[in-house]
């Protein structure tokens, strides 16, 4: 089951960071101030009921058999977690302490170590909701 957890989890994930996330969002979900913060929680509220809404298709097609209150959690995790990664602060620190800063990230390479933190957290969601 967690593979199939987690397929979903992923799945809503690119929809949420990709699809579906706005301009706005995307320029100001690490920003400062009320501004940066309704960006930010917003974002991650999408990835929450995108997420939500696959795991519920999952149960009615696949006949999955989540634990309600497990999922609940699991779903906080993922709506916890994309938002305080995508603060960037997270993602900078990580980066400077494992010597990739400052040349990998002028190439590209936060974007690579955000999503990196993204599929860690969603593995963890999943082998909890899975368990």
């Amino acid at each position: 089951m967690f593979a199939t957890v987690f397929i979903l989890l992923h799945t809503a994930h690119l929809f949420a960071d990709y699809a579906l996330q706005s301009d706005h969002q995307a320029e100001h979900k690490a920003g400062p101030g009320i501004t940066g913060w309704r960006a930010n929680l917003s974002h991650a509220a999408t990835h929450v009921l995108v997420s939500a809404g696959l795991l519920a298709t999952g149960t009615a097609v696949l006949g999955l058999s989540l634990n309600g209150p497990v999922a609940v959690a699991a779903l906080g995790w993922v709506g916890a977690s994309h938002a305080l990664l995508d603060r960037r602060r997270p993602v900078q620190w990580w980066m400077e302490h494992v010597g990739r800063a400052p040349k990998y990230a002028a190439r590209g390479g936060a974007a690579f170590v955000d999503q990196a933190g993204h599929v860690g957290a969603l593995v963890l969601a999943a082998l909890a909701a899975a368990a």
